[in-house]
């Protein structure tokens, strides 16, 4: 996983998937089973947790200003919904860790980035 940001009810996250595996569903399944083991959450009448959306969306990056819209999204996602002002006060985020590898400033995305305008993924 390179990238990641999780929120109440979604999750966004970048994958390097090994070469010729495109198993996207399986993955998927396998991550959200494993959260919803360790997060307390809401019951249906069968048992199930409410934690997740039911469906997911998956993307094949294209190349690298591609993975930067995406990345982008990703970390700005917090503050889209709501949640922060600013991608840094959001902990559940791989956000903190690109800043230390100087892939941004600590006080980007206060503001939505020009660059993922209409970009809708939830």
């Amino acid at each position: 996983m390179i990238a990641a940001v999780v929120l109440p009810d979604h999750l966004h996250c970048v994958w390097q998937l090994p070469v010729a595996d495109t198993d996207f569903s399986t993955r998927w399944q396998m991550i959200k089973t494993d959260f919803s083991r360790h997060v307390p959450a809401p019951l249906t009448k069968d048992g199930s947790k409410t934690l997740w959306q039911p469906r997911y969306w998956e993307h094949c990056i294209r190349d690298d200003e591609d993975f930067g819209r995406h990345l982008d999204y990703i970390h700005y996602n917090p503050v889209k919904h709501g949640l922060a002002s600013a991608p840094l006060e959001w902990k559940s985020s791989s956000f903190r860790r690109f800043v230390k590898m100087g892939w941004y400033e600590a006080t980007w995305g206060a503001s939505e980035p020009e660059n993922i305008r209409g970009m809708a993924f939830e």
